[in-house]
């Protein structure tokens, strides 16, 4: 059962009143200190009952925050651990909470590449080490994919501080079909992360046109002093709802799209949807196939992804989606033709 705020405060209270063995500590006493700390710690004048301390001295003693504390009443009125060197603060941990913390700290590797989160690395080198002693070395079992030389995960700590501050920038950028770079002044506002890739979207200052920029194709970025402007119609929580992947502008609608997969890849996408929106309209039983239904953005890496499955799905709605597919694949089957082969 979690604790809430106010019960933490009290247990540590009661916890250092405890510890003080210069002090008798009777029910009351311990009552007051409660009373005294959350009123420093959380503005609350209303005092604490002598019920509920009672009630956290249970807690304390029970398992079920784990504690365990070896708290003893003497002379028939006075509070003390029987063990001087408790604490609830020096409370061994499970051979569980090693494992969770262990996935934990793995995951907050992932974020190294942020400067924001460089003030935790030493701790977190420190945790590794006790959890590797502790933990008698365990393998790791969780595994990020990341691509460490992937050009542009230096730019992520100062897009990340320009987009704190909302401070805008100057940015040289040169996309793989154009021949010379390009300048834009941007207002950014959110960075995003797919397949390993990362994005950062912003409007143009001048006329808060959005723009998607892959951080890989960015040369430089400096601030400007230009005043920094929000675009009413970018909601970072919800903008990518109805996209697979990045690729959207603000004006773009969701459209349905329908197809089919074969036995085989109906159970993959079955266990894993394509997209959130994702429903099932109908199966055959005769085959295993199914029809499914997403209503998204028709973008790259819609098409990306349904390519991906090779001959395990068939685009059956819009007519255009269909067309697009169907040129795809009569290129990419035209590369495997004997006349066509490249040596």
């Amino acid at each position: 059962m979690p604790a809430n705020k106010n019960a933490l405060i009290r247990y540590k209270t009661i916890d250092n009143c405890l510890r003080n063995r210069y002090r008798r500590w009777t029910l009351d006493d311990l009552v007051d200190a409660c009373s005294d700390a959350l009123y420093e710690m959380e503005g609350i004048r209303k005092g604490v009952s002598v019920r509920t301390v009672q009630g956290d001295i249970q807690m304390m003693r029970s398992d079920k925050l784990g504690y365990n504390a070896p708290i003893e009443v003497y002379e028939h009125k006075y509070y003390r651990y029987s063990n001087p060197d408790y604490s609830i603060t020096n409370m061994p941990m499970s051979q569980n909470d090693y494992e969770v913390m262990q996935e934990a700290v793995n995951m907050l590797r992932q974020l190294e590449n942020f400067e924001h989160f460089s003030e935790m690395s030493d701790v977190i080198g420190r945790l590794q080490d006790k959890l590797a002693i502790s933990g008698k070395n365990r393998r790791p079992i969780i595994h990020f994919d990341s691509v460490p030389l992937l050009k542009g995960l230096k730019l992520l700590n100062p897009l990340y501080n320009y987009i704190a501050r909302r401070q805008t920038v100057k940015i040289i950028y040169q996309s793989f079909a154009a021949k010379e770079p390009n300048e834009f002044i941007l207002c950014p506002y959110l960075l995003k992360e797919f397949r390993n890739r990362w994005f950062v979207f912003g409007s143009r200052a001048k006329d808060l046109v959005l723009y998607n920029l892959p951080l890989d194709r960015i040369i430089s970025i400096e601030p400007v002093d230009v005043p920094f402007r929000d675009n009413p119609d970018f909601d970072p929580e919800h903008f990518f709802d109805d996209v697979i992947g990045v690729s959207k502008n603000i004006r773009n609608t969701p459209r349905r799209i329908r197809f089919w997969a074969n036995e085989e890849q109906s159970k993959y996408i079955k266990t894993k949807p394509i997209h959130s929106s994702q429903k099932i309209i109908r199966e055959n039983p005769e085959d295993g196939s199914h029809i499914f239904e997403i209503d998204v953005v028709i973008n790259f890496e819609m098409y990306s992804v349904f390519m991906s499955y090779g001959p395990g799905i068939k685009i059956i709605h819009p007519r255009n989606v269909v067309s697009h597919m169907r040129d795809k694949l009569r290129a990419a089957a035209d590369l495997y033709n004997e006349e066509n082969s490249i040596d």
